[in-house]
């Protein structure tokens, strides 16, 4: 089996990022922990997001905070890929961190990216996310889950 290196230089590889595309991305707690069973500490990463969306870095379209990771759906404005994530990450680790009364990281360092080509792509990835927490088995009903956001009605 590939190193811990090895395997988040091999997420890595052939990533691109384009302003004006539209991408899907997940990331997780370090080592999973459920820091987000915590409602304040999804609040902050919604808000975060919608604070890139209202000062116009990404068009945020979906978000769903599960309790040990994230989904959401975007469209880069003016920032790279990892440029944004490092700037969500950094914020909402010492947002959350000083929350919490906790410290060290709060991310896993890599994440998931998949552009997204179409609008048909788009709507399932929307579906996916706000699904996330029914295909968990946290609720019945995507709307029954306290740390989601949608820019369409639903």
């Amino acid at each position: 089996m590939p190193s811990k290196d090895a395997r988040q230089r091999n997420l890595r590889r052939g990533r691109f990022s384009h302003p004006g595309y539209w991408y899907f991305i997940t990331t997780s707690t370090k080592n999973r922990s459920p820091v987000f069973l915590d409602p304040a500490a999804a609040k902050v990463v919604i808000d975060s997001l919608q604070r890139l969306n209202a000062q116009g870095a990404i068009e945020l379209v979906a978000v769903v905070i599960m309790p040990d990771h994230v989904h959401f759906a975007a469209r880069l404005q003016d920032k790279t890929l990892s440029a944004l994530m490092h700037s969500l990450k950094s914020f909402t680790a010492q947002k959350i961190n000083g929350l919490l009364g906790r410290n060290g990281p709060l991310w896993e360092p890599q994440y998931h990216d998949h552009a997204i080509r179409t609008e048909d792509e788009l709507k399932n990835c929307v579906g996916y996310c706000l699904q996330n927490p029914v295909r968990k088995g946290l609720v019945d009903n995507f709307k029954e889950y306290p740390h989601w956001y949608c820019a369409y009605n639903v």
